[in-house]
């Protein structure tokens, strides 16, 4: 008997202790929000994770601004490229579960097709009637979240007269200095290269090459080349370009007619381990105050409720989606790795 009660004795020591140091600490602590690299707790429940191709200068106000609205989730936010998402995306489902909760980025056909996967929760925001929505085809598997344009961007230090069409990109100034992001890398620069040819063709792009034009790295690094002088142009998106602009940098952005108007898209991942807080999120980036982040931030937002300032120039939003090149995205999504080949080649060759 004396044996069985010290047994009994040391056990319950050893669960006292074992609870003293859990409630101590001792336990794992949460990983901080932010745009680490998600190691450890990304995926955990009550932390919200988000892939985006957006940039610093815009998902972090977006975040900052939903984290005061709901304190009590934790967010954890990874930017990139698109295609390097979806490849790390493409990963993580051959694992056995995709670790994020909500993806945003910019290559619509990759929602078309995560879609026909089975990959994308059904939700349709109760504030949609409220948007203008880019896809006839709506039915809640993703949500456009920004009307995101493209344009010729140039440095003023080397180019004096702005260009006003796609053509001038031919003329002599841009020989050998007008970049385009690499589009499996970047989506935007997919999206815009498969826009423009099918509103030019590939002869297009064969001018563009015996110009001299250059195929450079992310969307953001043909901005930044451009603004170094070592592109005098390049084909930039509006608010990486416009953030650049606000902090000094010799730059203009130039839209010809033929406007290029990238939507970009918001999802939730199906078997998600925090659905509940997606669609907060979901919600919270489609509500008017975020959105008049989206235009601060100096490009085109999805409502028409929303100031945009005067000093980006930007279209407005219902503008923007009457006049940009008409596409359709299921149309393209065959012919993404076969547009991509070509149009390197004909660059590079």
């Amino acid at each position: 008997m004396k044996k069985k009660a010290l047994a009994l004795l040391m056990v319950l020591c050893m669960a006292v202790t074992t609870a003293l140091v859990a409630g101590c600490g001792g336990g794992p602590k949460p990983q901080s929000s932010g745009s680490g690299s998600g190691s450890g707790a990304a995926g955990a429940k009550n932390k919200l994770v988000i892939y985006t191709s957006m940039k610093e200068a815009l998902i972090s106000g977006i975040v900052e601004g939903f984290k005061k609205k709901n304190p009590g989730i934790e967010v954890d936010y990874q930017s990139a490229g698109a295609g390097k998402l979806m490849a790390k995306i493409a990963a993580e489902k051959q694992s056995g579960h995709i670790l994020a909760d909500v993806i945003w980025t910019s290559e619509v056909p990759d929602f078309y097709q995560m879609k026909s996967q089975g990959m994308l929760e059904v939700y349709k925001t109760p504030i949609f009637n409220e948007l203008l929505n880019p896809f006839d085809d709506y039915d809640g598997s993703f949500t456009a979240a920004r009307l995101g344009t493209l344009g010729i961007v140039y440095n003023t230090d080397k180019i004096k007269e702005a260009p006003t069409q796609w053509s001038d990109l031919l003329k002599p100034e841009y020989n050998k200095g007008f970049g385009i992001a690499d589009p499996a890398l970047s989506g935007t620069s997919y999206m815009s290269v498969a826009l423009l040819e099918k509103q030019f063709g590939w002869d297009f792009f064969n001018k563009l090459h015996d110009n001299g034009t250059r195929i450079g790295k992310g969307s953001g690094q043909v901005v930044d080349d451009t603004s170094s002088g070592e592109l005098v142009a390049c084909l930039g998106v509006d608010y990486i370009t416009n953030s650049k602009i606000a902090k000094g940098a010799h730059l203009k952005m130039a839209y010809p007619p033929e406007l290029l108007m990238v939507p970009s898209p918001v999802a939730i991942f199906k078997g998600a381990n925090n659905v509940e807080a997606a669609k907060k999120f979901v919600d919270y980036l489609l509500s008017q105050e975020a959105q008049q982040k989206v235009a601060e931030a100096g490009t085109v937002p999805v409502r028409k409720d929303v100031k945009i300032p005067e000093k980006y120039n930007l279209p407005q939003p219902e503008v923007a989606l009457k006049n940009g090149i008409k596409v359709s995205y299921t149309e393209i999504l065959p012919k993404k790795e076969e547009t991509i080949k070509k149009f390197t080649e004909i660059i590079k060759k």
